[in-house]
């Protein structure tokens, strides 16, 4: 008798260890389950300009984090390293670029890279404390510009339509120095400097007028208003593109970024926050 109550006292303690461990391996199906759900989130990197991209793709966070996609933003200083990085895998997109310095960086460097979406225009302008306009620049006035040749081509036509200088360019060709056929002010257009150094070369008084990319005016902290005195035609603005390789130009990721960069709520920031010198493009 005494051997066959053992027997049940045995029997019900194996049953209570295989109970509990049933609700032990209940916990980690949990936790799993869990981790399963975090997994469906997706981080999203992207490489920008300080200003206004940096900002922009900040405002943007929140929204994009409402879809499952953690955006990390890596802030470049130049024009060169966020292709570099982007065609290394380093990022899945960049945010920084027009389209005719995007054609040139291919055709210099073979990237196989794509737009997926126009954001913003930002109008490049021309700066000069001295004069309130380009007609009242001197002869042989000192400008500064630009040291990269894609900026020519948005840069000249501003002097053009002023009336102080006239080109001769092929049609669908970017204009540069050497379609000049008329400058009867002798304005001299050969100083070139890494564009991230026009805004301190201007705050240094260097040149008769400085034509600076409106993202590195901000940036440098340049009265745009007060020292601006020749813009880019809204005719013939270029936009700031989100670029992907190729191969990515579908993913549902970077679709979803550039959906979000056009929605109306980082259309309103682009406009509130600064004033008519960002210009958000919604198509």
């Amino acid at each position: 008798m005494k051997k066959f109550l053992s027997l049940i006292g045995a029997a019900a303690l194996s049953l209570s260890l295989v109970a509990c461990g049933g609700g032990e391996s209940e916990q980690p199906a949990e936790e799993g389950q869990e981790d399963a759900v975090q997994e469906e989130r997706t981080k999203l990197v992207v490489g920008a300009s300080a200003v206004p991209h940096t900002e922009v793709l900040e405002a943007a966070k929140p929204l994009l984090a409402e879809q499952g996609i953690d955006l990390e933003i890596i802030t470049f200083q130049d024009y060169i390293l966020p292709n570099q990085t982007l065609r290394d895998g380093e990022l899945d997109a960049n945010y920084f670029q027009t389209p005719g310095y995007l054609a040139m960086q291919i055709e210099e460097f073979g990237y196989d890279f794509v737009s997926i979406g126009a954001i913003h225009a930002e109008p490049i302008g021309v700066y000069s404390k001295e004069y309130s306009s380009l007609d009242e620049l001197p002869d042989g006035a000192k400008i500064i510009m630009s040291d990269s040749f894609s900026d020519h081509g948005r840069i000249l036509p501003i002097f053009e339509r002023a009336g102080v200088i006239e080109l001769d360019v092929e049609e669908g060709q970017l204009a540069t120095r050497e379609d000049i056929v008329s400058n009867p002010k002798n304005l001299d257009f050969s100083t070139l400097v890494e564009a991230k150094m026009l805004a301190p070369a201007f705050e240094s008084g260097e040149g008769d007028a400085v034509v600076i990319n409106t993202n590195y005016a901000l940036e440098g902290g340049v009265d745009i208003e007060q020292y601006g005195i020749a813009f880019e035609g809204e005719d013939v603005l270029q936009p700031n593109l989100i670029v992907v390789r190729s191969e990515d130009e579908t993913r549902p990721e970077v679709l979803a970024l550039v959906e979000v960069l056009r929605s109306e709520e980082i259309r309103n920031f682009i406009n509130e926050t600064y004033n008519g010198a960002v210009i958000p493009i919604t198509q």
